[in-house]
């Protein structure tokens, strides 16, 4: 069932951007949208029907080892022009309750400092849409002037396509890339491949973020892509992402 007002106020749910894999053998990996004690809201094309039961290992790179969880789809959300669809999985254990309250303590406003505070941050934006850009730009200035509070710089960088961006990243220090898949001259996924080949470069962490469906989404985390987001993406999800993937809380 829907969860109520009175029962969202209870256990309200915050952002968190977590890779979703399945333990049922199902060969696909989606991302949460939110999360509370009681429950998480799970981007995804996979089809469910209410009261499915399904075991999750909720993840994210370099910071969250693999936590199972083991919940009942209580609602379905049709995919929109909008939004993405999904489900929403209500978890009814203790073990399971208290292990999502774990995740959300690790990603409290304490639990990771800022590993280059002194160097800041260079983020490379690689899309070639000039609405899309101005989107990730707001986020991050969003950032700088937010959680950062303007102490900590962070530059944001622009390529129209995967060869200028290659270009780019091997002449300077990047913190991050937010690729989108589908562009001109090198795309998004032969840049994933050569980022993730070169010895340089491969450490640095790459968020996806396209309108391809499951197939653009596997072919991108099968390459090496940290996080990938579905287009229409939410401001939130983008900040969140971000943050994680710099440790900035």
């Amino acid at each position: 069932m829907t969860p109520g007002p009175e029962n969202k106020r209870q256990h309200p749910r915050v952002p968190a951007v977590l890779k979703v894999e399945y333990a049922d053998g199902r060969q696909a990996r989606d991302v949460t949208e939110n999360l509370s004690h009681t429950g998480l809201f799970v981007q995804t094309d996979q089809v469910f029907t209410l009261g499915d039961e399904v075991r999750l290992a909720l993840s994210f790179p370099g910071l969250l080892d693999p936590v199972e969880v083991t919940g009942i789809v209580a609602w379905v959300r049709p995919a929109g022009f909008d939004q993405p669809g999904g489900v929403g999985v209500r978890v009814e254990r203790a073990e399971d309750r208290r292990r999502l309250g774990d995740i959300l303590s690790a990603a409290g406003p304490n639990s990771h400092a800022s590993h280059v505070e002194h160097e800041g941050y260079r983020v490379l934006i690689v899309e070639d849409n000039p609405h899309i850009i101005e989107m990730y730009s707001y986020v991050l200035k969003k950032l700088a002037s937010g959680e950062l509070h303007g102490k900590v710089p962070l530059e944001v960088h622009f390529a129209p396509d995967g060869h200028h961006a290659l270009l780019m990243l091997r002449e300077s220090r990047f913190s991050l890339v937010m690729t989108d898949l589908y562009m001109p001259v090198m795309d998004g996924f032969a840049l994933v491949e050569r980022i993730r080949e070169e010895e340089a470069l491969r450490a640095i962490p790459v968020i996806a973020i396209s309108a391809g469906g499951k197939e653009a989404q596997d072919r991108a985390l099968q390459l090496g892509v940290d996080i990938y987001l579905r287009k229409p993406v939410k401001f939130v999800e983008v900040l969140e992402t971000v943050k994680q993937l710099l440790r900035i809380k």
